[in-house]
């Protein structure tokens, strides 16, 4: 559908260092910096950990059941930043001393999301006697009560909407309960899970846990070269679990470095989309940094070089588009077990082996992902909708669609037609349908999903989420009556112009501006992502040159004022473009430095494409 551009207003950045470039200054203005401190992105900078609610229980009752070497189990979640918590987690615990300690993923096609009564048998069965959730636990409130019924203390780490009530866990660690006061609601459950590590930390120090002597110095320095991944370790062994602390003693290590965590923060961050507000902007920053610097774990650095990209020159946007991808593949097609086992890969060999069939599950989803979004796209059109009469929302369920890729599929339909679209698939069982739901600017779809299952009790069987992404279950019987619901209260909680796809601008750039340099500047004033979004500028230019490559993305060479520029815009209309009756374009564009054997170009990577004449 046609976009409106919108060009941001000018605002007031006298604030900002004159040092800065003027665009650069205000496009920090624009986005919400608010003092030059924030542009530093030290890692000393970084909210205090103390301001989370529940870490000193839970650091209480993990140092009890480390000291008992009780058997822990990590429950974790089947995409990006499930697999990066549990990743770290694995490796903190290890870094501590601590062996006696292993994960367990759902299978989303056998058991769903998030710690449910089955996960926790299972984990039972397996000898667990601690239970820490990860990147899920605040809605799964009858998988803690069945935890608790069998003797089992659980620690929930998470960063989700709760509900109207919370579960009966022993600790919860979430900066979106109500009663906690942490400044940053915008924390990933990766996020999460190292400022509980941090406070861990803190707690064993506190405890003597790390011995003390003249050499400690030494030895700290020592591991800052040593990879994260040294320390990852995944053991099945629960022989020596125990119940009294005095059956352990303590290990004999220095106090590990906390830092070699941040390349599985940075990851989890900007893969599962959080908005980056400063303190992500630091964990990305710093885990960003470690990478370029070659301090990262081999399962990171073969997801890199199997995605094609250059470590040193890595960017947060790889780390959505490139690697996490790659993981959620995993999860979304077989086990997220193989993701985590990528990230937890004791070396590079090992490493590049799941890397690469890491790669080939992401090529498979991909070609699932393109029959479903056709499919998806003819039900729209044998629905005769058109850009004047498309519904209020976009709720669409097949019998042959995979549940692994509806959240990217409905993705797309919400980028396409700018509506809340919400995607099912049917559940093993044939009875249910699993939904997930993508929204716009300006619906909470959570909210929204909240207030149905309020207005018609039973209609939805479960849900959580946040405000622009959201899973439930539905009865298959239901879908009807669902779809009919989910659009009449999108259209009561919809205005008009919220429907309007926009497209935010920057404004236009000189010619001075047009350069590598000037790119390479943008480059550096990141970590972009959500809520903080890369620069967008537009234009009007003469169009020079137009191709096709690849099925459906237009190669184009464009000219302004006598200077040409190479741009390319992707997933484009084939019906309407390469357009050889175009003599002028309009175009909204980021800048971005093309790397082709070495030599480095300026290309305009095109948001939106408009003909003038």
């Amino acid at each position: 559908m046609n976009k409106v551009i919108v060009r941001r207003e000018k605002i007031d950045d006298s604030f900002l260092p004159t040092s800065l470039h003027p665009v650069i200054k205000q496009i920090y203005a624009t986005r919400g910096v608010q003092s030059e401190s924030e542009l530093l992105l030290k890692a000393q900078q970084l909210i205090s950990v103390e301001q989370l609610a529940g870490i000193d229980d839970a650091c209480e009752i993990l140092y009890h059941a480390m000291v008992a070497n009780q058997a822990i189990v990590i429950v974790g979640d089947f995409d990006a930043d499930g697999a990066t918590s549990t990743a770290l987690m694995m490796s903190a615990l290890a870094m501590f001393g601590y062996k006696n300690h292993q994960f367990l993923v759902p299978n989303r096609f056998e058991y769903g999301y998030g710690l449910t009564p089955e996960i926790v048998s299972i984990a039972h069965q397996q000898g667990a006697q601690l239970l820490i959730t990860v990147d899920s636990g605040i809605s799964c409130i009858a998988g803690v009560e069945k935890a608790k019924s069998l003797g089992l203390k659980v620690i929930v780490t998470d960063h989700h909407l709760q509900g109207q009530s919370l579960p009966p866990a022993d600790a919860i660690i979430n900066p979106n309960q109500h009663q906690c006061s942490f400044p940053s609601k915008a924390l990933a459950g990766v996020g999460v899970a190292f400022y509980f590590m941090l406070a861990m930390r803190k707690y064993l120090r506190e405890q003597s846990w790390f011995y003390s002597s003249e050499n400690d110095v030494q030895a700290t320095q020592s591991q800052e070269t040593e990879s994260p991944a040294n320390y990852a370790y995944n053991n099945n062994d629960n022989s020596q679990s125990g119940s009294s602390e005095a059956q352990t003693a303590r290990p004999q290590i220095a106090e590990p470095n906390i830092a070699q965590l941040l390349d599985l923060v940075a990851l989890g961050t900007v893969a599962d989309v959080v908005s980056l507000d400063a303190n992500n902007r630091i964990l990305v920053e710093q885990g960003l940094k470690r990478i370029r610097a070659g301090h990262t774990r081999p399962g990171i650095q073969a997801l890199i070089e199997i995605a094609g990209k250059n470590q040193q020159r890595l960017m947060a946007s790889d780390f959505g588009f490139a690697l996490g991808p790659r993981i959620n593949a995993a999860g979304r097609l077989d086990d997220m077990a193989y993701g985590i086992n990528c990230l937890l890969a004791p070396d590079l060999m090992s490493a590049r082996v799941m890397a690469a069939e890491l790669d080939s599950l992401n090529k498979s989803r991909r070609e699932i992902e393109q029959g479903m979004q056709h499919e998806a796209e003819t039900i729209m059109k044998q629905l005769n909708f058109t850009e004047e009469n498309l519904p209020f929302a976009i709720s669409l369920f097949h019998e042959q669609w995979h549940q692994g890729v509806i959240g990217i599929v409905a993705g797309r339909l919400k980028e396409k037609f700018h509506r809340p679209s919400i995607v099912f698939a049917e559940s093993d069982n044939g009875l249910e349908l699993k939904g997930s739901a993508r929204s716009i600017p300006g619906l909470h779809i959570r909210d929204l999903l909240e207030h149905i299952d309020s207005q018609h009790s039973g209609l939805i069987v479960k849900f959580g989420g946040h405000a622009m992404a959201a899973g439930l279950t539905i009865a298959k019987e239901s879908f009807a009556l669902f779809q009919q619901k989910f659009t009449d209260y999108a259209e009561k909680w919809l205005d008009h112009d919220l429907l309007e796809g926009k497209v935010y601008s920057d404004g236009p750039l000189s010619l001075t501006e047009m350069t590598l340099d000037f790119a390479e500047k943008i480059r550096q004033a990141g970590p972009w992502g959500q809520n903080f979004l890369e620069p967008v500028f537009d234009d009007q230019f003469t169009l020079v040159q137009q191709r096709i490559v690849g099925e459906k993305h237009l190669k184009l060479v464009v000219e302004k004022q006598g200077q040409v520029f190479d741009a390319i815009a992707f997933n484009i209309d084939v019906k309407q473009w390469p357009n050889h009756n175009a003599k002028q374009v309009h175009l909204c564009y980021r800048l971005d430095i093309n790397e082709f054997r070495g030599k480095q170009s300026l290309q305009l990577m095109v948001e939106n494409l408009t003909l003038t004449r």
